[in-house]
């Protein structure tokens, strides 16, 4: 990611976002020996990693993610058994000795996802497990908007005339495409599904402040400081255009949950 992120902003809507990394969490197998070493690759602010840690009963922890300001809130929840580190998580491999590789709602940001979980799948020891949840919900007028303010002006100038990509657009794939990709890994014994959550927030400008923690920051990476809430506005405009202006409003938002597990 090329923003860094704001911790707050991200946990305004932490109970929605922890409903599909339980529901991850839950296609994860428990009938094995035990979880020696556990890594959540794109941690964020650490507090699930440390509770699905202590569900699992891992021995060995480690939660990665780019963001400092993420690992500065991560590191409340480190323990003799659970840490935080600094890293770029499409590179991140280990050499088969990882017994759960888990990843939530961060591969979006990553290309080339058929080498990126190869990298992750050989991580995993005999036996082990690899768990990875993604937003997919590209058509979604929370995203189109963003991506239509974005061309226009000043800031489409201020990008240099070339605005960040949607990654969950350019990078996310189809269901089946996944479950060919793990089969290919050698996890033939997999689930791959794309489920939609029915998320009812307050109003349908709370959007904005939903986006404004996640896929804005692309933007806000590349514009200068004086044009974030400039374009915000600009985005909440359309937005609402596009959505009308109602309270609650019905966010379904469509997520890929894959796991599988190596022989």
């Amino acid at each position: 990611m090329a923003a860094d992120w704001d911790p707050a902003q991200y946990e305004r809507f932490k109970q929605q976002r922890a409903q599909p990394f339980w529901d991850l969490v839950d296609l994860v197998r428990t009938d094995g020996p035990g979880f020696r070493r556990c890594v959540d690759l794109g941690c964020g602010t650490g507090e699930l990693t440390a509770a699905v840690a202590k569900r699992l009963r891992c021995a060995e922890a480690v939660g990665v993610d780019s963001s400092p300001s993420m690992l500065a809130a991560a590191q409340g929840h480190a323990g003799t058994n659970m840490r935080f580190e600094h890293g770029e998580i499409a590179g991140w491999t280990a050499s088969g000795d990882h017994d759960l590789v888990l990843s939530n709602a961060a591969l979006q940001w990553v290309a080339d996802h058929p080498a990126t979980l190869a990298r992750w799948a050989a991580a995993l020891a005999p036996g082990g497990q690899l768990a990875v949840q993604m937003p997919a919900n590209p058509d979604h007028p929370s995203h189109q908007s963003s991506v239509a303010v974005a061309h226009t002006e000043p800031f489409v100038s201020a990008m240099g005339g070339e605005p960040p990509p949607d990654p969950v657009d350019v990078n996310v794939l189809q269901p089946d495409q996944y479950s060919e990709i793990l089969f290919g890994l050698g996890l033939t014994e997999q689930h791959v599904r794309l489920q939609v959550y029915p998320h009812v927030l307050p109003s349908s400008a709370h959007v904005v402040e939903w986006t404004r923690g996640t896929s804005l920051t692309r933007f806000f990476a590349s514009l200068p400081d004086a044009l974030h809430e400039p374009f915000v506005e600009a985005y909440r405009k359309e937005l609402l255009s596009r959505i009308g202006e109602s309270e609650p409003y019905f966010f379904a938002f469509k997520r890929i949950l894959m796991w599988g597990r190596r022989p």
